[in-house]
């Protein structure tokens, strides 16, 4: 009987946020899950917080991941969408915490580089990439978000350090 670790990525924002749920079994790459969050037709900011942060909860309540994988803020150029993607990371990590996940977080080119090989791939190439690794149909549609959260999750599963989680 291989080892089984459950493992969610999300890429947080205020308009988009995706949701990916990987199992890996033993060096094993299992497709589970994976979501937009869509809260582009709410109206305020507490509102859309409020919906990443029901729905999240939701999510990880269903699928029972063990551990969590996020990506860090890149320096954006404009302060104001790294403000607002700071309060969707904020009501993601209070999802994760108050469910006492494990959490890990990744420069958004650790996670390119684990999924592409490349720090600078595009986000075509990742979405490729995780389709390949995960073995999800090319025809199937990933949304681009639920893409980057896979790749967050997969990084996470190819970097995580097995014994912290009391496996072999």
């Amino acid at each position: 009987m291989g080892h089984n670790t459950r493992i969610i990525g999300i890429d947080p924002g205020t308009r988009y946020t995706g949701i990916g749920i990987i199992d890996r079994i033993d060096n094993r790459l299992r497709y589970v899950y994976s979501e937009t969050i869509v809260t582009v037709k709410k109206t305020g900011l507490e509102n859309k917080l409020e919906a990443i942060f029901n729905r999240l909860g939701l999510i990880i309540d269903q699928y029972q991941p063990l551990t969590a994988a996020v990506e860090q803020i890149f320096h954006s150029v404009n302060p104001r969408s790294s403000l607002l993607l700071g309060h969707a990371r904020g009501v993601a990590l209070l999802a994760i915490k108050l469910r006492d996940l494990t959490l890990r977080e990744y420069a958004p080119n650790e996670v390119k580089s684990a999924v592409v090989g490349v720090g600078r791939a595009t986000k075509d190439q990742v979405n490729d990439m995780v389709k390949i690794l995960l073995n999800i149909d090319r025809i199937k549609i990933i949304k681009e978000d639920e893409a980057d959260a896979l790749a967050a999750a997969i990084c996470h599963a190819n970097t995580m350090d097995y014994h912290l989680y009391g496996q072999k």
